[in-house]
């Protein structure tokens, strides 16, 4: 199993590809693994959605499921070709499956207790979700009891608010309606080059 160290690794963006069509989902992948700075996430709420992961996962670059609430879902996700999971929430047996599958899980955390559960079920890293309303402040204040914890901040970030969630403490960046944009791939990948 990959960690999301290795994931992760010189590469703090996680686009989101929700709702996005699979010519359309090629091209944004295409531009955030040429980047070298990213990795991709596909939700998958719906057939089409598992098809778009199908269809990017057979590229051989890393791409993960993301929505992923249920331990039928890690299934449809190992199944597809996903390398990681990604949830909204933090449910121990989404945990539990993914890991059985051989893919690192990232839970949504947005409290003190999420946080320290996750940890203790061998998450390493851990989705603040959602990131606008937490705050880059939440980022810091987590870094004092949890040390050890790394987190994706993710919701609402984007070129305008990357920098001040990367000098929280953020290790990366859950990013999706800012990639799937016009221009705002390039916008975003402009500001984690300049870092």
């Amino acid at each position: 199993m990959n960690s999301f160290s290795d994931l992760l690794s010189g590469r703090p963006l996680v686009a989101i590809l929700r709702g996005v069509p699979v010519a359309r989902a090629l091209e944004i992948s295409t531009a955030v693994w040429d980047s070298g700075l990213g990795v991709v996430e596909v939700p998958i709420q719906t057939p089409e959605a598992v098809e778009v992961l199908r269809e990017l996962a057979s590229r051989g670059e890393p791409v993960g499921a993301g929505t992923v609430r249920t331990p039928e879902q890690v299934a449809v996700a190992a199944e597809a070709g996903a390398v990681f999971t990604v949830a909204p929430g933090l449910d121990l047996d989404v945990v539990r499956a993914s890991h059985d599958a051989g893919l690192p899980h990232l839970p949504g955390v947005a409290t003190a207790s999420e946080v320290h559960h996750a940890l203790r079920a061998g998450c390493e890293w851990l989705k603040a979700f959602p990131a606008t309303s937490l705050g880059p402040g939440w980022l810091r204040e987590m870094s004092g009891p949890f040390p050890e914890a790394r987190f994706v901040a993710t919701g609402g970030v984007g070129a305008h608010n990357a920098r001040d969630y990367l000098a929280a403490g953020a290790g990366a960046l859950g990013v999706g309606g800012a990639v799937t944009r016009a221009g705002g791939l390039a916008e975003l990948l402009a500001v984690l080059r300049d870092g």
